[in-house]
């Protein structure tokens, strides 16, 4: 596997690849990587002739009272990890090659990013955008792999990638969990064993709805007022309950054939967000 902290060599080995007629794949990251983004490394993998994953704790997605400074920088860590999940390539700039000195342009999906997330991380979304679209310029990929768990963050790329007719595929993984059901992130190592017993109440709560919807219920609301509750408590500071069209995110009254829970709320100081698609 090579690394590179360099714009140019990361895409000189891409055209390389691509010259030679493979399929290039690309996993943006933040490092602190987990089991999580190792099954998108081993799915570009299987997918994919050469893997490019991508390390880069981008600072214009954290707001001001966010945890940039807090947030884990395990690079030699992260680096076996990809390693071992068969990539080729890592990229793995510093915040002066991605933002040099005057950089002022940013990309932004309009409405979408202004919901949910959104509402509760103003310029969270404009930061992802710019990022990815500055990744793909670079990589210059075929396909990238997303997780389900940022489940607006990949609707967001999507339509980025429609709207400015960024020739990427845009691959969704699924949601890779603990046994117990908690959604991997790398922000879960914050928590005590206390909180990491109480966070088991987003993905229980998420479980809630979708039975109660595949179940036959018709009032979106009732039903969002019981996850509600079940989520509430000691400990837990709810940011979102919602039900949305799974394609749109528009909330619902009444249920649709693909629908998407979604759930956002801090437990202790560590905010998680985790989802579930309902298909009737």
């Amino acid at each position: 596997m090579k690394t590179s902290t360099s714009i140019g060599n990361t895409r000189a080995a891409s055209r390389a690849a691509t010259a030679a007629g493979k399929t290039v794949g690309v996993v943006p990251t933040m490092g602190a990587l987990h089991a999580g983004h190792v099954s998108l490394m081993e799915i570009a993998r299987e997918k994919c002739d050469f893997v490019i994953g991508t390390i880069f704790v981008n600072p214009t997605q954290f707001g001001p009272n966010e945890d940039l400074d807090k947030y884990p920088r395990t690079l030699k860590d992260d680096l076996q990890k990809c390693e071992n999940a068969g990539v080729d390539f890592v990229f793995h700039p510093n915040v002066e090659a991605m933002y040099p000195a005057g950089a002022d342009t940013f990309v932004e999906v309009d409405q979408l990013s202004r919901v949910h997330e959104g509402e509760h991380r103003s310029g969270h979304f404009r930061g992802v955008t710019t990022i990815v679209l500055k990744l793909f310029n670079i990589v210059e990929p075929d396909v990238a792999f997303f997780g389900q768990k940022d489940y607006q963050q990949q609707l967001l790329i999507k339509q980025m990638c429609r709207d400015l007719d960024v020739p990427v595929e845009i691959h969704t993984c699924p949601i890779v969990r603990e046994p117990d059901g908690l959604a991997l992130s790398s922000r879960n190592r914050f928590l005590s064993d206390a909180e990491r017993k109480t966070s088991l109440r987003l993905s229980a709560c998420l479980k809630l709805g979708e039975e109660q919807l595949k179940g036959g219920a018709t009032d979106v609301s009732a039903v969002l007022t019981g996850m509600t509750e079940y989520l509430d408590g000691d400990d837990v500071s709810i940011d979102y309950v919602k039900i949305c069209s799974a394609d749109t995110l528009k909330e619902l009254d009444k249920p649709i054939d693909r629908m998407v829970a979604l759930v956002a709320a801090k437990v202790g100081t560590t905010r998680l967000i985790d989802n579930v698609i309902i298909e009737l």
